[in-house]
C-alpha cells in the first residue's frame, strides 16, 4: 500500500508527525508538500493528492489542514474522490468499511497527535465491506456523473 500525503501550512506539522509514523511502520507514501510554514492554498494541495489517488498511482490519500475541512470539499472535487474528515477512530474505520473513503483528512488544529496517528491506523487498517454499501456508494458515483 502507498498513501499521497499533503497539506497546507496550517496542516504541516501533523503531516510531519505522520510521515514520521509511516516511517517507524514501513508504510510506504509520498509527500505532495506543502514544505515550509510560509501561507499557502489548501485547494493546490488537495487537488493534487486526489487527482493521484482518483488515478489510481496511491491506494489511498491523507490531507491535512487547520480544520481538514476545507482540503477536504477541495479534494471532493475530483471525481471519483471520496474524502472523508474524521476527528475520532469510529468515523476513520467507518468511513471505509461503509463509504469506501479514499481519502481521509484531519484538522491540525482539531485533532492532537496522538488522536490523528490512531484515526490515521483506524482509516488505513480498514477495508470496504461492499454488500449494501456498494449499492450506496454507486450511487453517490451517479450523482457525480450526473454532473460532470
Amino acid at each position: 500500500m502507498v498513501i499521497a500525503l499533503g497539506s497546507d501550512h496550517a496542516g504541516l506539522s501533523l503531516k510531519n508527525e505522520i510521515i514520521e509514523h509511516f516511517k517507524k511502520k514501513d508504510i510506504e507514501f509520498k509527500d505532495f508538500g506543502t514544505y515550509t510554514i510560509e501561507s499557502c492554498d489548501y485547494p493546490d494541495f488537495g487537488e493534487k493528492v486526489a487527482v493521484e489517488v482518483a488515478k489510481g498511482n496511491y491506494n489511498l490519500g491523507i490531507l491535512v489542514c487547520g480544520t481538514g475541512i476545507g482540503i477536504s470539499i477541495a479534494a471532493n472535487k475530483v471525481p471519483g474522490i471520496r474524502a472523508a474528515n474524521c476527528s475520532d477512530t469510529f468515523s476513520a474505520h467507518a468511513c471505509r468499511e461503509h463509504n469506501n473513503a479514499n481519502i481521509l483528512t484531519l484538522g491540525e488544529r482539531v485533532v492532537g497527535v496522538g488522536v490523528a496517528l490512531d484515526i490515521v491506523d483506524a482509516f488505513l487498517n480498514a477495508t470496504f465491506e461492499g454488500g449494501r454499501h456498494t449499492f450506496r456508494v454507486n450511487k453517490i458515483s451517479d450523482i457525480e456523473k450526473k454532473y460532470n
